[in-house]
């Protein structure tokens, strides 16, 4: 695996766009960039949520290609764009839905990488997850992922991706606002897995029309 550079928030916004429309809506992939910045700006599962022009996200897409994480399909009437995770980090596509998940929607339990890796990838159970987390963090090579300290009255360790440097512990370890039981995460996992799943859907029927022309 060649050096990989610090990335941007940004520059992992697109990466993981790119993961996780391919495995969620495949009839719309690879990705132009229109569709790249409608993945990147979305409301629902982002965290944080951005405002990324197509300008930016051409700037982002740049520096992974530089990185050989992402490459450009010709041959269409529009440049599209597909990612090379696995081959780029040497990881399986098991390892790259969680290191999405996280470039996504921010820090999380292993029992919250479970839920929300559901549409890139079925874990069996929360072990098989920390398993392959522990893989990650525990490479010879440099870990991409860490353990994050505990939070006050929390049960489990978040873990963050490494592949914009070390997290902030300090930032990170404050109480996360809005914080309730965990049946309430997981019904709000939940809505954000079908506001997603719908979300796409449009995607995908405004592509179908425009396509036939109507």
């Amino acid at each position: 695996m060649a050096d990989i550079p610090t990335l941007s928030l940004l520059e992992t916004r697109v990466l993981g766009t790119l993961v996780e429309k391919q495995r969620t809506v495949p009839d719309t992939y690879p990705l132009s960039v229109n569709a790249l910045a409608a993945g990147c700006n979305q409301k629902t599962s982002r965290n944080p949520v951005l405002e990324a022009s197509e300008a930016e996200i051409l700037e982002a897409l740049a520096t992974l290609k530089e990185a050989r994480l992402v490459g450009e399909v010709s041959g269409g009437r529009v440049v599209r764009f597909v990612h090379h995770i696995e081959k780029g980090l040497g990881v399986p596509t098991q390892a790259s839905a969680l290191l999405t998940v996280l470039m996504l929607r921010g820090p999380q339990t292993a029992g919250e990488l479970r839920l929300n890796c559901e549409r890139l990838h079925k874990f069996v159970d929360i072990s098989s997850v920390e398993a392959f987390l522990e893989e990650l963090a525990a490479r010879p090579d440099g870990g991409l992922v860490v353990e994050l300290p505990r939070l006050p009255g929390s049960r489990e360790n978040r873990w963050a991706h490494l592949l914009s440097g070390m997290p902030d512990l300090e930032a990170l370890t404050t109480v996360r606002s809005g914080g309730g039981s965990r049946e309430v995460e997981e019904l709000r996992g939940r809505v954000e897995y079908l506001e997603a799943e719908v979300g796409e859907l449009r995607t995908l029927l405004n592509q179908l029309r425009a396509e036939l022309g109507g």
